[in-house]
């Protein structure tokens, strides 16, 4: 099995598990910078989680864009977190929080986002519904 079929949203999953499990407040601030309309950005840690995972789903609806046998394991898997993260969400109370919310919602995305694409790439690969037949 190659590293492509490992889904990356299990990363966030596990990084959010990590974080939050072992007693670390996610709404801890990790620095501020003074807006020119004298405003204070704060950035969290919650809101590291949610860039990093962010960019783990860009990075996995790339991946859905290539047709290969390790693709339809990284499918498979990635409804798997999916499922992790939605029962997660509902019965941890440490997982009852906006930032893991977004990694559900993410993650469903990569789900949905993953199958409809790769649906998609399979269909220009083979050649089905073209106007050329």
């Amino acid at each position: 099995m190659s590293l492509r079929a490992i889904p990356l949203m299990a990363l966030a999953f596990i990084l959010y598990n990590v974080l939050a499990l072992s007693g670390l407040d996610l709404q801890r601030v990790l620095f501020k910078l003074a807006m020119p309309s004298t405003g204070t950005w704060e950035f969290r840690i919650a809101d590291l989680i949610i860039l990093i995972t962010m960019i783990l789903l860009f990075i996995e609806l790339l991946k859905s864009t290539y047709t290969s046998a390790s693709s339809m394991v990284d499918h498979g898997l990635s409804m798997l977190v999916m499922i992790a993260c939605l029962i997660e969400f509902l019965l941890v109370k440490q997982a009852a929080t906006s930032a893991f919310f977004f990694i559900l919602i993410a993650s469903l995305i990569d789900v949905t986002a993953g199958f409809m694409i790769g649906i998609r790439v399979a269909k220009r690969d083979i050649g089905f519904g073209t106007a050329d037949s």
